[in-house]
């Protein structure tokens, strides 16, 4: 890819957002919610977005970026530039209907635009063989005009290799087309999930196949590493991801007042009230909270709320706990005992 090329995704997109060049201690503030956040805390860890660096964040409906791929690479055929817009997507994603309808109008209008599927064989829960009739995906939008490829997901040259390839053809043919990273997830979908639908022999397996690990091993194998340098770029990396977490854990909290700045365009042109805040005893308009916010009843509330929120728990967790993933028995647990 191009520095101005663009990138779009899903959701949790730290990794998408730092390959693309975004600060790592930019990337950990979002997480954490704070002002120094490349979304200035708006995003927060679903939603990393930096429009700088032509990445187009991550989102949280499944399918919901296709459409909007489309319509960035519409919008380079109407400039009339050379630009390729790449997207990322789930295996889930290929059932929705905007699949099928983002395909149909990238080919009908040529557009210059990737697809890249990451098919890690669950949907969630759900194995790719009880949610798609067609398994191999990377034919699922041939009918449609899209032809796609399957690559080695877990294979970091073989992926870099068939990208670049296809980015060519969306640059210089204007040839959408569907790669399909054949690859897995080692985690559960989410920490309250007890992946009950696969066995940990058939994690460990795949395990073994780690592109992180094939590629170090390859590159020590043929000499182009060292041992030594392995140990000293862990040691970087370590102090870096710590320069991160101290960057992020410095960064201000966004002022409470600012609740409902960015979210519409407010001017003349806007009449009625485009938000209500109605958290104090007169709601009032999301577009005056400025005004009402500082120093006012919702500053008092929320403050309230969150001294509350930092008292330990009945069942005992101190206050820095209490915001800690818990696992499903614990939340389950809770509910029992309402």
């Amino acid at each position: 890819m191009r520095p101005d090329d663009y990138l779009i995704g899903t959701y949790r997109t730290h990794g998408h957002a730092i390959a693309r060049g975004t600060d790592p201690r930019r990337v950990m503030a979002e997480l954490f919610g704070r002002e120094d956040g490349c979304s200035r805390g708006r995003g927060g860890s679903m939603h990393i977005f930096d429009l700088e660096r032509r990445f187009m964040g991550g989102y949280g409906i499944v399918g919901g970026n296709l459409p909007l791929a489309a319509g960035l690479a519409l919008a380079c055929d109407y400039r009339g530039d050379d630009l390729v817009t790449l997207c990322m997507f789930g295996d889930g994603a290929s059932n929705t209907g905007n699949f099928g309808e983002t395909m149909n109008i990238a080919a009908l209008w040529k557009l210059p635009v990737v697809f890249l599927v990451e098919n890690n064989l669950y949907g969630m829960g759900t194995a790719i063989e009880r949610h798609s009739a067609v398994t191999d995906l990377s034919r699922k939008a041939e009918g449609l005009g899209v032809p796609g490829v399957r690559v080695d997901g877990m294979d970091v040259l073989a992926m870099r290799e068939t990208v670049a390839e296809h980015i060519r053809m969306a640059r210089e043919d204007r040839q959408p087309t569907l790669v399909e990273a054949f690859t897995y997830r080692y985690r559960g979908h989410s920490a309250a999930d007890p992946e009950v639908y696969r066995t940990k022999e058939e994690v460990e397996e795949w395990r073994q196949k780690d592109p992180v690990k094939v590629f170090r091993d390859r590159l020590l194998a043929e000499g182009v590493i060292s041992e030594d340098y392995l140990e000293d770029l862990r040691e970087r990396l370590e102090r870096r991801v710590m320069d991160a977490v101290e960057f992020a854990d410095n960064s201000p909290e966004p002022p409470l007042e600012s609740l409902y700045d960015h979210l519409y365009v407010v001017g003349d042109q806007v009449r009625g009230w485009y938000a209500v805040d109605e958290r104090t005893p007169e709601p009032h308009r999301g577009e005056e909270e400025r005004e009402v916010g500082t120093g006012g009843e919702a500053r008092k509330l929320a403050e309230a709320g969150a001294a509350y929120a930092g008292q330990a728990s009945r069942k005992g967790r101190k206050p820095r706990q209490a915001t800690d993933d818990r696992d499903a028995a614990d939340a389950l647990e809770d509910e029992d005992d309402d």
